[in-house]
Parts: C-alpha cells; sequence; structure tokens
C-alpha cells in the first residue's frame, strides 16, 4: 500500500489527576453507560525485568493487577462491559507456555460479570499467529484473519475497534501479502538491520519499526464505510487501538505507521469524538487539529506491586470521564455533542 505521512498539529496535555474515590465527573448526572479499561497487562510467569529503555516491569505481578481491576469492576454493578486493550501476555513469555498464558489470563477477563472486547497488540502476536489467537481472544470473525469489528453498546454511541497489525510483519504467515507488504515498507522507511531499532531516524519516522504495523487498504474501507453509517444514524463514535494515532498523546515510537492515513478518514466525520489506544506504557492525552480526544492508557505492567492501572469510564452525551486508579489517571473529555 501507498503511504502518505502528514503532520499533526495535536498537542500533548496534562492529564487531570485523581482516583477512583474522587472526582463528581458528571456533574452529577447519570451516564448513559460505563465501561472498564485496561491495557498491556503483559502477563509473564518469568521473574521481573525491564524494558529496552530501563523501565522496570512486573510480569507477574501485572496479573495481580489485572484480578484487581475484574474484581474492582465487579462491585461497581454499572458496567456494562469492559475494554482490554491489547498485549496481554509478554513477548518474553517462554513459546511453550504461550497457549496457556493467553488462556489463563483471558480466564481471569471471564471472571468479569459483563462482556469483555479484546484487540491485539504486538506481544499477543509474539506469542501466537492470528489464527490461534483470535478465536482465544473471541475477537468476532470477518474472514481472513482481520482483527478489526465494531459494536454499538446504545443507539447514540458506537464503537470501532481497529486492527493496528493488518499490515504487519508479525502474525500473518511469512509468504502472507501483508508480511510481504510490512517487510518491503520497513526495508524503505528504516535502513537499521534491527527493524525494531530506531536510531538515526528522526522525528515522526521513529515510529517505522518492526512492533508498530498499519490499517491496510481493505481496513480503511470498512472504517470510511462504518463511520457513514454511524454518521447516518446519528451515532457517536469512540475508535479504539492498541496503537495510538496521534503524536501529541504518545512518543513517535509507539505510533501507528500510517496513524495520519486513518485520521484522514476520521476527520472527514464529525461523529468520532474520541479515540483511546494502549502501546504505549506512560500513557497521555491530546486533542488534535479537528477537536478529537486521543487518550493512551498507561500500562499495568509497569504498576510495581502494590501499585494498580486500570479504570471505568462513564460516558455521557457530551463527555467521557475516566476514573483511573493509581497509575492511571483520572482524565475528564468533554466535546460537542
Amino acid at each position: 500500500m501507498g503511504f502518505l505521512f502528514l503532520g499533526c498539529s495535536g498537542i500533548r496535555s496534562n492529564l487531570h489527576m485523581g482516583s477512583a474515590n474522587g472526582l463528581a465527573n458528571g456533574q452529577g448526572r447519570h451516564p448513559l453507560f460505563s465501561f472498564g479499561v485496561i491495557s498491556d497487562v503483559q502477563y509473564a510467569d518469568i521473574p521481573d525485568g525491564h524494558s529496552f529503555l530501563g523501565v522496570p516491569r512486573y510480569y507477574r505481578h501485572s496479573m495481580l493487577v489485572l484480578q484487581r481491576a475484574v474484581k474492582s469492576w465487579n462491585n461497581h454493578n454499572n458496567l456494562n462491559f469492559a475494554i482490554d486493550f491489547g498485549d496481554i501476555v509478554d513477548g518474553h513469555c517462554p513459546k511453550d507456555q504461550s497457549l496457556n498464558a493467553v488462556k489463563r489470563v483471558v480466564g481471569e477477563f471471564e471472571n468479569f460479570n459483563g462482556h469483555v472486547y479484546h484487540m491485539i497488540g504486538n506481544h499477543c502476536l509474539y506469542n501466537l499467529p492470528r489464527d490461534k489467537l483470535l478465536p482465544v481472544l473471541n475477537i468476532p470473525n470477518l474472514g481472513g484473519g482481520h482483527a478489526y469489528y465494531d459494536f454499538s453498546p446504545t443507539p447514540e454511541y458506537r464503537f470501532v475497534v481497529l486492527d493496528g497489525y493488518d499490515i504487519s510483519a508479525i502474525g500473518w504467515p511469512h509468504d502472507h501479502p501483508n508480511t510481504l507488504e510490512a517487510l518491503k515498507f520497513l526495508s524503505e522507511k528504516n535502513p537499521n538491520s534491527d527493524k525494531n531499532s530506531p536510531e538515526g531516524l528522526k522525528g515522526l519516522d521513529r515510529r517505522f519499526l518492526m512492533f508498530n504495523g498499519a490499517v491496510g487498504k481493505q481496513q480503511m474501507e470498512w472504517l470510511d464505510g462504518v463511520l457513514q453509517d454511524a454518521t447516518n444514524s446519528n451515532q457517536k463514535v469512540i475508535v479504539c487501538c492498541h496503537l495510538p494515532l496521534d503524536p501529541g498523546a504518545s512518543s513517535q515510537e509507539a505510533l501507528l505507521w500510517n496513524y495520519d492515513q486513518v485520521m484522514d478518514v476520521i476527520h472527514r466525520f464529525r461523529c468520532v469524538k474520541v479515540c483511546l489506544a494502549g502501546h504505549d506504557h506512560e500513557g497521555g492525552h491530546s486533542i488534535d487539529s479537528h477537536g478529537i480526544h486521543h487518550r493512551v492508557l498507561e500500562a499495568a505492567l509497569e504498576c510495581p506491586p502494590g501499585t494498580d492501572a486500570f479504570g471505568y469510564i462513564d460516558v455521557y452525551d457530551d463527555m467521557l470521564s475516566l476514573v483511573g486508579t493509581d497509575r492511571m489517571k483520572s482524565t475528564n473529555i468533554s466535546f460537542h455533542p
């Protein structure tokens, strides 16, 4: 696919701090619905380690974070569903344990009293190929191994879940056209022998790394059709993707390869109000040039023992209120209804 890369005027902003006990976010109003959120559990039954940049990672403790998240969601009583933003197991998980590890984490999610919507991340694909991963995650089967879908919890809102590894060097068979396209793209954009290294890449080009991916042409056409249908149905849309879609909310190294093309489609419609993502473990929040909020969620993996990163979102006609726990920062997101 041909990529067109544009700049972005999103500005990274400070997040509203708060705790699950904290904010009167809806000004006393009753939300239309509420849902739980967590990202980047990256569980593995291995000793603690560090990221490439030296950030501590707590592979076993992340399972406890998830267990506390599910317990908290169940205690809330009014959560309609929960969304997992990908990377439920870590790439360092021993490969002979991968399937059981994924099933174990999914089993913890299934202790939640409502439905859980999953999406795939790069660490998921390090562990299992798509044909094995998607059924375990109960991702709707659109055929061809695709992992994008949409759902409407109420008549007023629609959620669009993107497959950020549609064009990717991981997850597909080695000879799959999407793999070959991704490898060709990386060879053109990243001169390093290690395609996960951003060495020598400048600015937004630092996203051209093998652990990222792109949305392909067929998915782009699907997205356009879904947003047109949501517009015709007078629905507000929340876009979810493991990979961030705005540089203002994320490090350059974590962005979807063709985030700008995806946002070009999104910006043609006024129905999209918020884009939610994971992948960049520090989290972030920005408002782009068209007034769309981008909120990247903090990772469960990087919670030291005894700390947490999960939350729930109350949804109103004109705002979303993320009520975070501990390291997941509470955020109020207001928009024109």
